[in-house]
């Protein structure tokens, strides 16, 4: 009998290389190109969904309210927003290759990782501070032309 129990044990050990196997495949499988964002950024989440033989995108943005399980392949991160005043939440695999993209669009300071209290908090104390905005190049341009567009009206009063 004790041989039988030792002979089992080197069965494990063979197991391993087929670990190594499946790490690297997880390795594979992450993304590289994502961007830095945390709890309490407003996010727009770029994800691709297959309706028959057609296959769109559809963005999702709202506020983060979790991040969970850290950066490797089981990493995810779940974003809620207010629709028709119903709260709506979305949790996606962080290395989902549905997801095609995700941008930043506002960062906010944040004293918790996870905000669960955004869901029954109403008002001011749902609101969070905006540490600084980063825009794209479109809503930049779509800030500054208005302002071109008063400078002028102001010249021709004059």
């Amino acid at each position: 009998m004790k041989h039988e129990t030792h002979a089992s044990c080197f069965m494990f050990q063979d197991s391993r290389p087929s670990m190594d196997k499946l790490a690297q495949f997880a390795k594979a499988q992450l993304k590289t190109t994502l961007p830095e964002f945390q709890s309490g950024d407003v996010v727009k989440v770029y994800q691709k969904i297959k309706e028959g033989e057609k296959e769109r995108v559809q963005i999702f943005e709202g506020i983060v309210i979790a991040r969970k399980h850290g950066a490797g392949a089981s990493a995810s991160f779940t974003v809620r927003k207010i629709a028709a005043g119903v709260g709506v939440e979305k949790t996606y695999p962080l290395h989902s290759p549905l997801i095609e993209k995700i941008e930043v669009v506002k960062r906010t300071k944040a004293r918790r990782s996870k905000l669960y209290y955004v869901r029954t908090a109403k008002g001011k104390r749902a609101k969070m501070k905006g540490a600084h905005v980063e825009f794209t190049a479109s809503a930049s341009e779509a800030v500054s032309q208005p302002d071109e567009e008063v400078a002028t009206e102001s010249t021709r009063e004059e």
